[in-house]
């Protein structure tokens, strides 16, 4: 429960989406308030302050941190938590923004920013592990993510997506990239190796939510209290092979699809098979070329989980 939970740091990226949010935050504020949680309001500046922000209010004693932007504020967010001696025992808190917000979907938060305020009081603290994905010739770029990562096509889009573009046109710009890269990607091979299992692939999708992006989900056997993936890998080269999935996954049927497969595990190894590089990515942010580990790092953020509006017995109090 909240009851405990009072002096609290709102952050706030004010490029996320289409920005303008001021008076919403301002009335989320208010309610929070009137549940008994004070906010400081902090703006981020430029990429990266979302992570000092968020160290720093894991080594000042902050009550909880809410994040209000995108998946990649997000992703700065929990990184810096992490990373602070203290910042897993700060809570985490999310009003949803940016383009496409992965976590808000699949915690069921409405994208109204005040009534996303109120479901939050009504909600419950929960120990949640996290994913860390770790370039192996460059660990230094190592980063914690919450809600998905994976590597190849979803990679290379990231990779080349037009900045300028996105913030005009927000989530049209990946179709737009993806629709590029369908012409030009050559769908390389590498390698998945888990405990369970080894594959050569042309994608892997390494799921904590059941949400991926946009309206679609692929990894629907993930959750956020299990400290394991689950992981959905594509075998195909095929461009077109890749465009007859879509409908399969508009219509939640992509498991029956031959060339598709789903594993859960808690450490996955991407390994390159030839030259052409492959490209990593977490919570819809690039990463790094391949190889590439991803593992389980069990209790390490706590994250207020709103009340599930289906009455499910999972998301209680610890």
């Amino acid at each position: 429960m909240t009851a405990d939970v009072h002096n609290a740091l709102l952050i706030h990226n004010p490029r996320a989406g289409r920005g303008g949010r001021g008076r919403l935050l301002d009335e989320a504020r208010r309610i929070l308030a009137a549940g008994g949680i004070e906010t400081e309001l902090a703006d981020t500046s430029a990429p990266g302050h979302a992570m000092e922000l968020a160290q720093t209010a894991g080594a000042s004693g902050r009550g909880l941190v809410i994040v209000c932007g995108g998946d990649g504020t997000l992703n700065e967010v929990v990184n810096g938590l992490a990373a602070s001696p203290n910042g897993q025992r700060v809570p985490l808190a999310l009003l949803p923004a940016g383009t496409a917000n992965v976590l808000a979907k699949e915690l069921g938060l409405p994208w109204n920013i005040p009534l996303a305020a109120k479901k939050l009081l009504r909600g419950n603290l929960r120990e949640i592990a996290l994913g860390l994905a770790t370039p192996l010739e460059r660990p230094e770029k190592k980063r914690y993510f919450v809600s998905v990562a994976g590597a190849g096509p979803d990679g290379a889009i990231l990779y080349s997506l037009d900045l300028d573009l996105k913030a005009r046109i927000g989530v049209l710009a990946y179709w737009w990239e993806g629709a590029r890269q369908v012409a030009r990607y050559k769908f390389p091979k590498f390698r998945i190796v888990t405990a369970e299992k080894q594959l050569e692939a042309t994608l892997a999708v390494v799921g904590r939510t059941k949400h991926y992006g946009g309206p679609f989900k692929i990894t629907t056997g993930a959750d956020l209290l299990e400290d394991r993936f689950e992981l959905a890998a594509l075998t195909t080269q095929s461009a077109l092979r890749y465009l007859s999935y879509l409908p399969a996954l508009w219509f939640g049927r992509l498991r029956a699809r031959e060339g598709v497969h789903f594993w859960k595990s808690e450490r996955i190894v991407c390994e390159p098979q030839g030259t052409e590089p492959v490209y990593a990515q977490v919570d819809g942010e690039p990463l790094a070329r391949l190889p590439a580990e991803f593992r389980i790092v069990p209790r390490a953020v706590t994250l207020l989980m709103p009340p599930l509006e289906n009455g499910s017995a999972k998301n209680t109090s610890a």
